[in-house]
């Protein structure tokens, strides 16, 4: 049993190739772009900026989206290389088989089923919330949540997942268009957001720029499970603000940067995958970076980051509110819904491609990867997704979990960044289209900036995280070890090697039968 067995780049690719599971190539370096741009600025720019500024790092949050930007585009840089290489859907867990092994390759693949499909559920349930926000704006009582025999049930979370599972079954193509109408929307939103907070900022706010670190209010059991792991290793006792609060709220914010790994994954549905791909991540990622610092900016300097930590659930409608100025948070509203609206449909795209990945493979039922005849598209696959996904959103307490999005999105762009070493190394005769500069530093030192991000996220999130790696080696060893259709080639090769040497002791039996003649 070779856990740690790799599959081929060319394999990779003829798979992707293969009649009734293969997708089409039909996306431009713009709805890359827009596709980055349509994930990350969601639930990131309109709530949890003001969350890590509230909690952790004050007017530093600044510098906590800085942190999160450079430890993604490093990251990011390795994925470029990756996916001009190896130009299928499956994004890390594509890279990781190529490089470092079937086991890892499984456990980077359950990891970001993990990332998308808790993100995808915890944004859908936002979005039925921030629906009933904007209809009580319109003077329409509409509750986000209704009982059915003692349960409650969000209904806009099976709304919004149903209509998004239809789009991306009926095409990656138009779904992506209809993407690209909502993301300028929220654009326009964030900018209108950016010059009319900016009116608002008083410079006494940004002082002190990193607050002193403080204990937290009640440090009892439940602050240690939700201090930071890193602190939690180190003997320090609960605490906010300071210096590690900036990394900490880096940790938090990093959530905003998930997309562009979630982009990697559509790599088999674009055109000229080796100039559009790098073009589009890195397009996405700078006009992200800018729009985040440029709203952290005036969302610290409208209020003071203590009036922040005193409101419940800090958002960006909070400082308006704040200030005085509804007609804004009215705006902020709908830029939120339509915001979280395009994070969804990348999310369940990625999601699919991620299993249709490992389906083909065989680490999960190959039934999994069949693709639609007329369009393309892994319609079935989609349509389960999507189904299992809205019954999460909606009838469970599943932002209880938020923070497992970073670890799983984390622990993937380490495995991504130490991949591109053992890539090199294993294959110096490749020539993608990208390559990242430096020789190893840049993806040691992403490596390195990931996981020290990992240990700033709470105890808490890594007894889950640990629980969820448990349950799927369980799987993997269950199931995937032995339907890996590498296995099978496995098997057949010590098979024909066995039949050969049981043929050639079988002459020698003969050949000694006649010596004795």
């Amino acid at each position: 049993m070779n856990l740690f067995r790799t599959k081929s780049i060319e394999q990779s690719i003829a798979d992707a190739d293969e009649p009734g599971r293969k997708l089409k190539r039909s996306l431009s370096t713009w709805d890359l772009m827009i596709m980055g741009v349509a994930v990350a600025v969601g639930a990131g720019i309109f709530s949890v900026g003001a969350k890590a500024a509230a909690n952790f790092a004050g007017p530093a949050v600044t510098i906590s989206f800085v942190v999160a930007a450079v430890t993604c585009a490093l990251a990011i840089m390795c994925y470029a290389e990756f996916a001009t290489a190896i130009p299928v859907a499956g994004s890390a867990y594509v890279f990781t088989y190529a490089t470092m092994g079937e086991i890892l390759a499984w456990i980077i693949g359950w990891n970001l089923i993990l990332e998308l499909f808790t993100a995808a559920a915890v944004i859908a349930k936002y979005w039925g919330i921030y629906l009933s926000k904007v209809f009580a704006l319109m003077g329409v009582d509409m509750p986000p949540a209704i009982s059915l025999g003692g349960v409650d049930l969000y209904w806009g979370a099976f709304l919004i997942v149903a209509v998004f599972t239809v789009l991306l079954v009926l095409g990656t193509k138009l779904s992506a268009r209809v993407g690209n109408i909502f993301t300028l929307i929220k654009i326009g939103v964030v900018v209108f957001v950016i010059i009319v907070g900016f009116s608002y900022v008083k410079l006494s706010n940004y002082s002190p720029f990193v607050p002193a670190s403080e204990p937290t209010a009640n440090a009892g059991a439940a602050d240690v499970m939700k201090q930071s792991f890193f602190g939690f290793l180190t003997g320090a006792a609960p605490a906010q603000y300071g210096t590690l609060g900036i990394f900490a709220g880096a940790a938090l914010v990093f959530f905003a940067f998930i997309g562009f790994d979630v982009v990697a994954t559509s790599a088999e549905e674009v055109k000229n995958p080796q100039k559009t791909l790098p073009r589009g991540i890195f397009g996405g990622l700078a006009l992200v970076t800018l729009l985040y610092i440029l709203v952290s900016l005036a969302l610290t300097g409208m209020v003071p980051y203590t009036q922040l930590a005193e409101a419940e659930s800090p958002t960006l409608t909070t400082a308006f509110e704040a200030v005085g100025n509804t007609d804004a948070a009215k705006v902020i509203a709908f830029g939120s819904l339509v915001g979280l609206t395009t994070v969804i449909m990348v999310l369940l795209m990625g999601l699919a491609r991620v299993v249709l990945a490992m389906s083909r493979d065989g680490l999960l039922p190959r039934s999994l990867s069949r693709t639609s005849e007329k369009r393309s598209t892994p319609a079935r696959l989609q349509i389960i997704c999507g189904a299992a996904v809205a019954l999460v959103a909606g009838l469970t307490n599943v932002d209880l979990l938020e923070e497992m999005i970073n670890i799983g999105t984390l622990s993937a762009f380490v495995m991504v960044s130490l991949g591109i070493i053992v890539l090199r190394r294993k294959r110096p005769d490749l020539k993608p289209a990208f390559r990242v500069p430096f020789g190893k530093v840049i993806p040691v030192l992403s490596a390195v900036l990931c996981l020290y991000l990992m240990t700033n996220l709470a105890v808490e999130t890594w007894i889950f995280f640990g629980i969820w790696l448990v349950v799927g080696i369980a799987i993997y060893f269950a199931y995937g070890q032995r339907h890996s259709r590498l296995n099978e080639k496995f098997a057949g090769a010590k098979a024909a090697v066995n039949g050969t040497a049981g043929d050639l002791d079988d002459r020698d039996d003969d050949d000694d039968a006649l010596t004795k003649v």
